[in-house]
């Protein structure tokens, strides 16, 4: 490659740079159910979630800033299990993002477009992509496993008495 056309592909990466930071997308585009694509530790090799790897994560943000967030595992006898994470509030103004009440570093979380998503949390950075076709039986299904995640407090009790004592 000449000097010159190294010098225009620089140019033009500085550009598409310059315009995608440029683009500014809308905080409401939040609202929806998001799947894990990728997480990566910082100085660890990334992990890809999704088809093919028995293993997955989804994020629901309501339009009344309802959030939930589960696990999804895959045995290996092919049955899917639905692990419940965190069920309550998130709140998303002008890129400033927080859930569960949580405060978070700026810039946390932020929308490449309106299918795309890279957050942070405690040295894990993710990506996320959205989900506009996963049907409506199955998104209420893990948010109903999501809304029943917390246990009765007579419960909890038992279970700290006899299996943390």
């Amino acid at each position: 490659m000449t000097k010159k056309m190294m010098m225009m592909v620089a140019m033009l990466m500085t550009a598409t740079t310059l315009m995608a930071q440029g683009t500014k997308v809308s905080d409401k585009e939040l609202v929806g159910v998001w799947l894990m694509e990728s997480m990566q530790w910082e100085g660890e090799k990334k992990i890809v979630c999704g088809k093919g790897t028995g293993y997955a994560q989804f994020k629901y943000y309501g339009a009344n800033g309802e959030y939930a967030c589960a696990e999804i595992a895959m045995n290996k006898e092919g049955k899917c299990v639905v692990m419940p994470h965190e069920y309550g509030t998130y709140s998303f103004k002008n890129g400033v993002y927080s859930e569960m009440g949580r405060s978070t570093e700026p810039g946390s979380m932020v929308l490449v477009d309106k299918n795309t998503f890279k957050g942070k949390w405690n040295k894990r950075h993710d990506i996320w992509k959205k989900q506009t076709a996963m049907p409506e039986k199955l998104v209420k299904y893990i948010l109903d496993c999501c809304r029943m995640k917390d246990t009765p407090a007579d419960i909890q009790q038992m279970i700290k008495q006899n299996m943390f004592k």
